[in-house]
Order: structure tokens, then sequence, then C-alpha cells
């Protein structure tokens, strides 16, 4: 009597388990983003005159909205980051190439997070 191979195990590797945890993460960023969006439209819309220099220097002069404006950009450049791994990981094949491009975008994205803080608070 011979055994009968109904399947072989396969076995998953790579980055497949990251699906649950990037879901929420990438809905949590675009709360942030919301969050951001709207109190910013609320303090243009609150704001008396035309919009100038100086007016839009006072909406961003505010403490708290130096934090959310940060907390803004790290939540695009996290947002971003699961976006453009996970197009990368299913579209570019050869491993070099894709990490050589993996490599590029975070070193894009960090720069980008630095020169926002740069930015805001004048560094």
């Amino acid at each position: 009597m011979s055994s009968v191979n109904y399947g072989s195990k396969r076995r998953v590797i790579g980055a497949s388990h990251y699906g649950v945890g990037d879901w929420l993460v990438q809905r949590a960023t675009a709360i942030v983003m919301a969050v951001f969006t709207l109190a910013l439209i609320l303090a243009v819309i609150f704001t008396s005159g035309p919009l100038t220099y100086a007016s839009w220097s006072g909406i961003f002069a505010a403490t708290w909205m130096k934090f959310l404006t940060f907390a803004t950009v790290i939540s695009i450049c996290w947002h971003a980051w699961i976006g453009v791994r996970n197009v990368f990981m299913d579209y570019i094949k050869p491993v070099g190439i894709r990490l050589a491009l993996q490599l590029f975008a975070a070193v894009w994205l960090i720069g980008s997070a630095g020169w926002a803080a740069q930015v805001l608070w004048r560094l």
C-alpha cells in the first residue's frame, strides 16, 4: 500500500503576516490625517481677514498645531511606507532592485519627516 500525497506542506515566507497590522496602521494614520485636515479647515474658516503669510504663520504658531502637523507628517510617512513597501513586494520580483527601491523610499520618507520638523520648529 503506497501513501498518497494530497498536497505539499507549504512554508509561508516573506511579509505576508503584516496584513491585519498594516490594515490597522493605515486606518489609524488616515484618522490622524482626517483630524488634521478638519482642524486646518476650521482654523482657516475662523481666521479673520485675508489669508496672508502672517495669518498662515499664526495658524501654525500654536504648539498644539505644530504637534498635530508633525503627527500628521509622521502618519503620512508611515502610511506611504506601508503602501510603497507592499507595492514593491508585490510587483518588483528581483530582490536587489526591490531592496534598493525600499531603501530609497525609507531614506526619502525619513528625510521628509526631518525636513518637516526643521520647518515647524526652525531647527
